[in-house]
């Protein structure tokens, strides 16, 4: 019974920095990459969006791997579908 006890009082403080790693590292990442395959995959033609690289442009056609964007009149350029940083909101877009 007293090594039992023994092995407890010395385990503890591993078993909470493993469940402080869960809580402030593993669990939020796991959230955001959720977040973004959602992003990603809801994507449509007409989205205004905005690349990684700070480009901005409204998406003319897409598959599952490329997606081309309009960036200005007469000027496409083609990007990978994980290049797309995100979708502005409609409130976004009238200030542009």
């Amino acid at each position: 019974m007293g090594d039992i006890e023994q092995i407890l009082q010395t385990s503890w403080p591993i078993l909470l920095m493993i469940v402080i790693f869960y809580f402030l590292l593993w669990r939020p990442q796991k959230k955001q990459q959720k977040e973004r395959a959602n992003l990603l995959s809801s994507l449509k033609k007409g989205q205004k969006i905005v690349t990684i690289g700070g480009i901005y442009g409204e998406i003319l056609e897409l598959d599952e791997e490329k997606v081309k964007v309009q960036v200005a009149e007469k000027v496409e350029m083609t990007f990978s579908r994980s290049a797309i940083a995100s979708v502005l909101s409609k409130k976004n877009k009238d200030a542009n």
